[in-house]
């Protein structure tokens, strides 16, 4: 067995690279060795506590407010969602170590060479593009807030700042999430007495009211939604830390870190908007909170969280460049390089400013919340899936280069993946609750939307159900034959 983590016969665009100096990332969806890996997993704790801290994520709160389940109601609805949410998107995270791949990749043993392309692009088009284009409008209205200068103008300053960072690649999104935190962290504590003890909020805004089911679940929908939003991504950037890294100190350094800072800001921006009135926009609304600790500092928060934007806005561009490359790669064999995810960067700035011209930050409650709910659909037969098959079917045993054989032991389809996929989301429609869309079984429950508490459980057992004809032994034997550190440890 082979224990330099080098399989002979890679394909040559998977073939490990020297040790990067530190400068524009090398490689993109291939396979990160063994002599290339490094880093601490405390370093999770700064991207995903920072990653929460921005207008979009604060906008979130404000979104989850406009449902209507009134204040007290939202906020609980809110800390159950997150928690809920990021759960499932820890688990992920506890990937990358372990593979050494992009997230997106991970998904061919489910659904195949092909097959996984036909997920990735509801990935990149539901999830990338849509949060990038949310990034896109309240960047752009910050820039304006805070300098007079023109939307169009902002965004394309903050697109290119973002595609910079995102260019140099996952080295430098550790490296300025890191330097973010303790200046991040003291303008939310400061955001926080302001919101708890110095703005008059409305007369019984805390009163907790009555139940109702129906915008409660939304809440709750809308909130696991934004986490779960993280999943298809959140692997990418642990990929690059030493094989032996365990499952339990990456899961906890991405869930505690992740829901602390999602849970503050997202109750944080619910409190701004019952402060402001929903007809203020989230920059509004947070300049409002900040201005009332003292002059000035409303500018000061909208400019820090302008700050933090721009760097989730990067791990987004990157992210879609990824799902770009990953469903060029299905289609024929991709080689890494510099200029490969230049032009997938360009292409993700290009498409977002054109759907964010569309929308405009006048629409952007009723796109931000339709984006988290559809979100929150979509992830959820598929984040079942792939946990299923890591945590209990192949146990973290994959071959690293079949991955990246148009013809290999995973197959160019996967039918298993596809069939609970799209069996799933057949289940769940139903019972799902939307501004287009609501499905009878909901219709008939009142307007309450269980169709997460539905997907997960279905599309699991549907897949591992499925997955009892898989030939494990002759697939462990090609796993142990290959010598790379896979499996659940």
């Amino acid at each position: 067995m082979r224990t330099d983590n080098t399989p002979p016969d890679i394909p040559p665009d998977e073939a490990p690279e020297a040790l990067q100096p530190p400068g524009i990332e090398l490689h993109s969806i291939d396979y990160v060795p063994a002599t290339e890996r490094h880093g601490k997993v405390s370093h999770l704790g700064a991207i995903w506590f920072v990653s929460n801290i921005n207008l979009t994520a604060m906008a979130t709160g404000i979104t989850a407010l406009s449902i209507g389940a009134g204040l007290t109601w939202t906020i609980i609805a809110t800390v159950i969602g997150s928690l809920f949410g990021t759960f499932f998107m820890a688990f992920h995270s506890a990937q990358g170590p372990q593979l050494g791949l992009p997230q997106l990749v991970q998904s061919r043993p489910q659904f195949g060479y092909l097959g996984a392309a036909v997920t990735v692009w509801v990935f990149a088009l539901a999830n990338y593009i849509a949060y990038n284009t949310s990034d896109a409008i309240l960047s752009g209205d910050a820039f304006n807030a805070l300098f007079g200068i023109d939307t169009n103008i902002g965004y394309f300053l903050a697109a290119a700042v973002a595609a910079l960072v995102a260019l140099y690649g996952y080295h430098w999104i550790h490296r300025i999430n890191r330097w973010l935190t303790w200046p991040l962290l003291a303008v939310m504590v400061l955001l926080t007495i302001a919101a708890l003890v110095t703005v008059d909020v409305p007369d019984g805004a805390y009163a907790l009211g009555e139940f109702r089911a129906a915008p409660f679940m939304t809440v709750f929908v809308i909130l696991a939604g934004f986490q779960l939003g993280w999943a298809p991504y959140v692997s990418d950037y642990s990929r690059y830390l030493p094989a032996q890294v365990g499952v339990r100190s990456t899961f906890w350094w991405t869930y505690l870190s992740s829901a602390i800072s999602g849970l503050w800001v997202f109750v944080i921006g619910s409190i701004s908007s019952a402060v402001a009135g929903p007809d203020a926009t989230p920059v509004q609304a947070f300049k409002a909170v900040g201005d009332s600790l003292f002059p000035g500092f409303g500018w000061i928060a909208v400019f820090a969280l302008l700050i933090g934007l721009l760097s989730v806005m990067a791990i987004n561009q990157y992210g879609g460049m990824m799902s770009m490359i990953s469903i060029r790669d299905s289609i024929k064999p991709v080689q890494p390089s510099r200029r490969i995810r230049a032009i997938g960067i360009g292409a993700m700035f290009l498409v977002v400013w054109a759907i964010a011209q569309f929308v405009g930050v006048e629409r952007f409650n009723l796109f931000y919340g339709n984006v988290l709910i559809f979100l929150a659909y979509l992830f959820t037969p598929w984040t079942a899936i792939n946990l299923v098959d890591y945590f209990f079917v192949r146990r973290g045993l994959y071959s690293i280069r079949e991955m990246f054989s148009p013809n290999g032991i995973y197959g160019r389809w996967g039918w298993r993946g596809q069939t609970a996929y799209l069996g799933t989301l057949a289940v769940m429609a139903p019972f799902m609750v939307t501004t287009p869309f609501t499905g009878p079984a909901a219709t008939a429950l009142g307007g309450v939307d269980y169709s997460m508490f539905i997907g997960l459980p279905v599309a699991g057992l549907l897949y591992l159900w499925l997955s009892r004809g898989i030939d494990l032994a002759a697939e462990r034997r090609i796993v142990e034959a290959e010598g790379l550190l896979t499996g659940v440890h």
